[in-house]
Formats: C-alpha cells, sequence, structure tokens
C-alpha cells in the first residue's frame, strides 16, 4: 500500500482537468469518478490514469467518500479537478509520504483562488486552508451539501505550500455556481427551520459584505475584491430568499 493515491471527482471539466493532472502525474495512482460528462473529460484522462470510474451524481460528499473507497496506496490526496499543487506543495507531499510513520494521519493546506486575472489573498478567501492529504482509512467526508468538510480520526498537521483553485473561470460562470449552490444551501436552511424571512435576508447579506471587503480586507483585492464580496452578499441573498420561496410552498 506504500505510496500516493490521488483522488479527484469530476464532471464536464475538459477544459481544466489536465490542469490538475499535469501536476499530479508522478504520484503512485490517480483515480478518477466521473459522473458521466458529456465532454472530453474522461478522454482527456485516459493519458494519466486507467483507473476511471463512472458514478452518477448525487452530491459532493457521496461523491468524494466513494472516491476515497477506490484509493489502494497507504496516502491519499483528494482534489477538486479546478484546483493544482502548486511547485511549493508537491515536494512536501513527496516528503510526507516518503517519511516513517508519525502523528500525523493528516495534513491541511492553504487554497489561493485566482479571480478575474488575480491571485486573491484577501477577502476571507485566503489561506482558506483545507485537509486533503489523509493517511488511507483515517477519514471520511462528512458536512452538508455543498460543503463538504474531510472528518479525521486522529492529529492534522500542516503543510504551508498552497492548493492553486481555478474556482470562477469569468462572472457568468461565478453567477451560474451561485444558483445551483443556493439550491442546496436553502434546502439544507429549510430542513433546520431557520427563519428566513425579510430581515435574515439583508442583515446575512449585508454582513457577507462587511465581512468579506472591511473586515477580511478585501478592498486589498482591488476591483476583484470588490466584485467578490458583491456577488458573495448575493449569494446569501438568495440562498435566505430560496429558502424562504421553498418554505412558503410547503
Amino acid at each position: 500500500m506504500q505510496g500516493l493515491s490521488v483522488v479527484i471527482v469530476t464532471y464536464n471539466e475538459e477544459d481544466r482537468i489536465r490542469r490538475c493532472l499535469d501536476s499530479v502525474a508522478w504520484a503512485d495512482e490517480i483515480v478518477v469518478v466521473d459522473a458521466f460528462s458529456s465532454d472530453r473529460t474522461a478522454e482527456y484522462c485516459r493519458p494519466y490514469t486507467d483507473r476511471i470510474y463512472t458514478r452518477k451524481w448525487d452530491g459532493f460528499i457521496p461523491q468524494k467518500n466513494y472516491a476515497l473507497k477506490l484509493a489502494t496506496k497507504d496516502w491519499v490526496l483528494s482534489l477538486d479537478a479546478d484546483e493544482q499543487l502548486s511547485d511549493r506543495l508537491i515536494p512536501q507531499i513527496r516528503e510526507v509520504v516518503a517519511a516513517a510513520a508519525g502523528d500525523c494521519v493528516a495534513y491541511s493546506m492553504p487554497r489561493k483562488t485566482y479571480y478575474l486575472g488575480r491571485w486573491m489573498e484577501h477577502s476571507g478567501w485566503y489561506p482558506d486552508r483545507k485537509t486533503r492529504l489523509i493517511r488511507n482509512g483515517a477519514g471520511r467526508w462528512t458536512g452538508r451539501e455543498p460543503h463538504d468538510v474531510l472528518e479525521v480520526d486522529g492529529i492534522i498537521c500542516r503543510l504551508d505550500g498552497d492548493i492553486l483553485h481555478y474556482s470562477f473561470r469569468n462572472i457568468a460562470h461565478h453567477i451560474r455556481k451561485l444558483d445551483y449552490f443556493t439550491d442546496l444551501a436553502s434546502s439544507e436552511l429549510v430542513k433546520s427551520g431557520k427563519h428566513a424571512g425579510p430581515a435574515a435576508m439583508l442583515s446575512h447579506s449585508f454582513g457577507m459584505f462587511l465581512k468579506m471587503f472591511v473586515i477580511k480586507k478585501g478592498f486589498l483585492d482591488g476591483l476583484q475584491g470588490l466584485i467578490a464580496a458583491c456577488v458573495s452578499a448575493f449569494h446569501v441573498f438568495i440562498k435566505y430568499a430560496k429558502a424562504w420561496e421553498k418554505g412558503a410552498q410547503t
């Protein structure tokens, strides 16, 4: 089992998947779980691995847990298709995998997002630390859709190299993802029984803008910081508005 498995879940990522795969081509094993992409995602994965599986999409958490179970090496690195490892992070992960067993069963690392031509270093978007490297069998994906969390049984240590995140292709893509994620998040709000009236819509969305642009110094990210804060505030407003709408229909 010694070595590193990289597990990636995909759906219609032909324009981004090769960047991700290039950064982990050195790994001992790459496992791709594809949700029946209609583009050339699976074709672009084949030069990197023959371990490509198809599974109907039923949420981030079950899809990622399914991918974890397919890993056969001692260490498992979980990546999204819109992510890649930085040059600084790669040798740090290789050192962990090559080292003798220690107390750490998982490692977290900062994630830096590229947004509208700029690396975001403020706005609450960085360091955005994520636990992604674990010993095989030491963790599972939990949380509430769409906010998946890798829950670990043991000590989590820290690496300082970045995961590079190309989450949004452009503003239109950001808005499309907003629509999808607010559908999921609003359903969770309804299930939790939280109030979703006009006061919640306004106060939470304004609070998000204030947090990102002022408290988290989004103004230092320039115009991109302003756009990100505005779209994120709109995201929160729409999440509560959809929760109100769904609650009114029940």
